[in-house]
């Protein structure tokens, strides 16, 4: 089309999808041809032709305004040719509810909570503290001042520790629009880190949110969950400096992706509820993954966000599987996994088979996975 000189392919790309719908696009894994880059192409950044930027938020923009999404484009922050696209919200906020389970460790949950309620400007949340058993006295005197607060609620579960069980009492129940997984050692970065969540969660075909989390000394801890990677599921670009890009700059921008952890994940309730909650077979190990899996497969596609960062101070309270109990039941959950998913877990749609599955970096396969042609 005239006015999109730059970038004609994007803009035919996006008006091809809105016809015939984004299930039907194929992705060829191989090179087929090699671009040389030149200090007057696009390949070596933005800058060289900062019209074709341009007409790809045009692009994008004209793409949301055909689908009646109220949204709009701006520069991707930290990118040097990569868009985001500004979700807007409603006017009456959905109601979210914050599920934080816990044994004791008094000192996490009173961070992880505080920094919710100090730290966040979305304004219609709840957050209901599980806990699980918990004996210390100041672990109790801190859920005593916790609920002086009318959007904070404690409830007892004396139950034989199993985190989707745990979860699924609260969040199958729950009377809010979305519920929202914590884990009790997450302490929020951004204020509008559920703003961001919620304006993706409440897109047309979206189930499970996931949010960036760093550790403490600020490298990525979860940037999407990829399978296949360390034998069934690993964190994209684990490990990475918050201030890279990643690979293709996937670690700045929002990926449809085929997991996100449970640590921070974001859904719409009737959705939780349509798949049955977390499996309650799987007591710790990748009930998150399986969970999100099935949420892909009723229909939905899963997304990861950058742009809601939060600290993870990673298994800080549950500690190593390293006692032969814990050992046995992880191998009995992997296997459980392995046994539902099977092929899948090998074939990340979301992952090219040129990357290896021996580590968290996209570094290349090599070989690479693809099998020969005849």
């Amino acid at each position: 089309r005239t006015g999109l000189e730059g970038s004609q392919d994007y803009d035919l790309a996006l008006r091809v999808i809105d016809l015939v719908g984004h299930d039907v696009v194929y992705h060829v894994p191989r090179a087929l041809y090699h671009w040389r880059i030149i200090p007057e192409s696009t390949a070596s950044g933005h800058e060289a032709k900062p019209y074709a930027h341009i007409a790809a938020m045009r692009a994008i923009d004209d793409h949301l305004a055909r689908n009646n999404i109220k949204a709009h484009t701006i520069h991707a922050p930290g990118t040097h040719a990569f868009n985001k696209v500004v979700y807007e919200l409603p006017e009456v906020l959905p109601s979210v509810e914050i599920i934080i389970p816990t044994r004791d460790s008094a000192a996490l949950v009173e961070q992880c909570v505080e920094s919710v309620i100090g730290r966040s400007t979305y304004s219609n949340f709840r957050i209901t503290i599980i806990d699980n058993g918990s004996v210390k006295q100041e672990t109790h005197d801190l859920f005593a001042r916790l609920q002086a607060d009318p959007r904070i609620k404690v409830v007892r579960d004396d139950s034989p520790f199993n985190y989707s069980a745990l979860n699924n009492r609260v969040a199958l129940a729950s009377t809010a629009d979305f519920v929202c997984l914590m884990n009790n050692d997450i302490e929020v970065i951004n204020a509008d880190w559920l703003e961001e969540m919620m304006s993706v969660a409440i897109q047309k075909n979206v189930g499970a949110v996931g949010a960036k989390l760093l550790y403490p000394d600020d490298t990525i801890q979860h940037g999407g969950v990829v399978l296949g990677v360390g034998g069934i599921a690993s964190h994209a670009h684990k490990h990475f400096p918050n201030t890279m890009a990643g690979y293709f700059a996937r670690a700045r921008l929002r990926n449809a992706m085929s997991a996100v952890t449970a640590a921070c994940l974001l859904i719409r309730q009737s959705i939780y509820k349509e798949v049955g909650g977390l499996d309650e077979e799987l007591h710790v190990a990748y009930n998150d993954i399986d969970f999100c899996l099935r949420v892909r497969k009723a229909g939905y596609r899963n997304v990861w966000t950058p742009y809601a960062e939060l600290y993870h101070h990673e298994s800080a309270t549950r500690g190593a599987e390293d006692t032969p109990e814990k050992i046995s039941r992880f191998n009995q959950e992997s296997e459980l996994v392995r046994q539902r998913w099977g092929d899948l877990l090998m074939n990340d749609p979301y992952y090219s088979p040129n990357l290896t599955l021996t580590a968290d970096d996209f570094s290349f396969a090599w070989p690479s996975r693809i099998a020969d042609l005849a």
